[in-house]
């Protein structure tokens, strides 16, 4: 890591503040939300900046990041304390070693209500002892962040935010009192289904509220050991609990004639009694009941008036629900769930589970069974909100400036998806897609419904037919299915399609070299289980970019613990262009 990707981290930062305001964020942030909750949360905050933590060698090299977006370089910093307490503490450092400043500089452009970017700053020359901390932090993104001010915090009115964003899945991740500036700061983790980009919100509020702060800060009480592995131990009844309430459309049947919008309610429909439920689902009345207490757990369905109703979570295992993710809950309760089974096989010798109990390798074996490759295609595409914050990339949104137009390749792109979303954001961008035949079909569908067909050409093929000479290629998903001999072949297929000005974009999810928990780490034990492939951390992908003659830039992260990495041929100096 450089100070580079400080910069690349600086430009779509700013990028993002000038393309949002509170209305338009919540929703993305809190995908839960029903119209009276966003138009509350609307009228008492304001979205006022999007904050980053950089490493740079000296004040002068910040102000120089910082001028190179076009943002005003003379902001005198100020001391943060409550960074530099985090960081003291997670990385067992004195906080008095710590020279964390803070810098809040004004985005031009944002219109009638001001927003700025807030830049923490930790001064890391070279051969300092605290590379290490910076490294960590530029790969984990911990203080990245989006902060919303509440400008009249009543005590009760601060309560309540609270509480309301903990409703919408928000966790409490610490906070604390700035007496530099009397401010309370409350941080939270995102949703798991945020679409917004970002893992961490703020909520900051004018003077001293320590009895909100002590109750942000207080933490639930350890379980004991015996109760944790009793709970992990039921996670597969967890795992068929949601496949069957897919399967039985469970979530239609709680609300059978409402078709679901993303601004309003995922429940406006009145609670369904058991006894009806049963009915419209054709089962057992008692084990129906068994179900739903379960699924009452886990935060599915709620229970209310001798019925249930439909939560936001159980919403999304609707077929029609926006960004679904049925399909996901069928993948991971049918095949993937019965190869699980297989797992110590899988451990044993190295070989993929699938291919053990299926006698096949898992694409070969959805390939010939059309009705199981589409419900694949689908459960891929059920995670696209990663794919959000993707077209604002700096290598996309240059490609869309250049006079002449563009094209962006998606190599093995599946349904299309992505570059639906790059193509519609981006009118002046063409695209490539390259996959195999059933699923270019797929692609068409998707291109048509996005009213991109006209500006997409389709090739049906593998990895040695990557088209050449686009501007920006994309990657997506398809490394950690493969070992690294196959990867650093699709790399080279990749490099040398690319002319010499074209970016590499790879969107995976990334090992944490700490062992801090991630999706990765799960994902990880699923690819040795069903593909015998593997995610990685940064520095692996790097070195297998390097094997095939291309340079890891930067990588940012995206939702669903996913990341985006930007590679380069080395001899192209970065923003070159013919």
């Amino acid at each position: 890591m450089t100070t580079e990707d400080d910069t690349s981290r600086l430009h779509a930062t700013a990028d993002f503040v000038r393309r949002h305001d509170t209305a338009t964020l919540l929703p993305l942030l809190l995908p839960g939300l029903d119209t009276t909750a966003l138009r509350s949360l609307t009228r008492h905050l304001r979205f006022v900046h999007a904050a980053l933590l950089v490493f740079p060698p000296d004040p002068a090299a910040l102000r120089a990041d910082l001028a190179a977006c076009g943002l005003p370089a003379d902001v005198l910093p100020g001391p943060s304390t409550v960074v530099r307490e985090r960081l003291a503490d997670r990385h067992h450092h004195p906080a008095a070693a710590l020279d964390v400043t803070i810098r809040r500089v004004p985005v031009p452009g944002t219109g009638p209500t001001p927003r700025t970017v807030e830049v923490f700053a930790l001064p890391v020359p070279p051969g300092s002892g605290l590379r290490p901390l910076a490294d960590h932090e530029r790969t984990h993104q911990h203080e990245a962040h989006l902060a919303f001010e509440l400008p009249d915090p009543e005590p009760v009115l601060l309560r309540g935010l609270c509480a309301l964003l903990a409703d919408h899945g928000a966790t409490p991740d610490g906070g604390g009192h700035n007496p530099h500036e009397d401010g309370t700061v409350l941080y939270f983790t995102a949703p798991a289904d945020s679409r917004a980009g970002y893992r961490r919100l703020e909520l900051y509020a004018p003077g001293d509220h320590r009895a909100a702060l002590a109750a942000h800060l207080a933490a639930p009480a350890p379980r004991p050991p015996a109760e944790t592995l009793l709970r992990l131990l039921t996670g597969a009844w967890t795992t068929q609990a949601l496949a069957v309430a897919a399967r039985l459309r469970l979530p239609e049947a709680l609300e059978p004639a409402e078709a679901l919008r993303p601004d309003e309610a995922p429940h406006p429909a009145a609670p369904v009694d058991p006894a009806t439920l049963a009915h419209r689902t054709g089962t057992h009345p008692r084990a129906l009941a068994t179900l739903l207490r379960y699924l009452a757990m886990l935060g599915v369905v709620t229970p209310e008036d001798d019925g249930h109703r439909l939560t936001a979570v159980g919403a999304l295992l609707r077929e029609d629900a926006p960004g679904s993710m049925r399909p996901l809950a069928l993948m991971y309760g049918g095949p993937f769930y019965r190869s699980f089974g297989a797992l110590d096989h899988a451990v044993r010798t190295g070989e993929p589970a699938f291919d053990h109990l299926y006698g096949e390798n898992h694409f070969d074996h959805f390939a010939r069974d059309p009705e199981l490759a589409e419900l694949f295609d689908r459960s891929m595409a059920a995670s696209a909100r990663m794919f959000d914050p993707v077209p604002a990339h700096p290598a996309l949104t240059a490609a869309a400036r250049l006079p002449a137009g563009a094209t962006v390749v998606d190599v093995a792109g599946g349904n299309g998806e992505l570059l639906a979303r790059v193509l519609t954001a981006h009118p002046r961008l063409r695209g490539i897609l390259l996959e195999r035949p059933h699923a270019v079909e797929a692609a068409r569908r998707t291109m048509a419904e996005a009213g991109c067909a006209d500006r997409c050409e389709y090739r049906a093929g593998d990895f040695a037919d990557v088209p050449e000479g686009g501007d920006v290629y994309l990657l997506s998903r398809v490394l950690h299915d493969w070992d690294d001999r196959r990867c650093r072949a699709i790399l080279r297929h990749c490099a040398r399609a690319m002319p010499a000005h074209a970016d590499l974009l790879v969107l995976e999810r990334l090992l944490p070299a700490d062992g801090s928990p991630s999706l990765a780490t799960a994902w990880d034990l699923h690819m040795l289980c069903n593909v015998g492939g593997r995610e990685r951390t940064a520095d692996h992908y790097g070195a297998l970019l390097a094997a095939a003659g291309l340079d890891l830039l930067a990588h940012s992260p995206l939702p669903l613990d996913a990341a985006l990495l930007h590679a380069r041929r080395p001899a192209t100096p970065p923003g070159a262009r013919p």
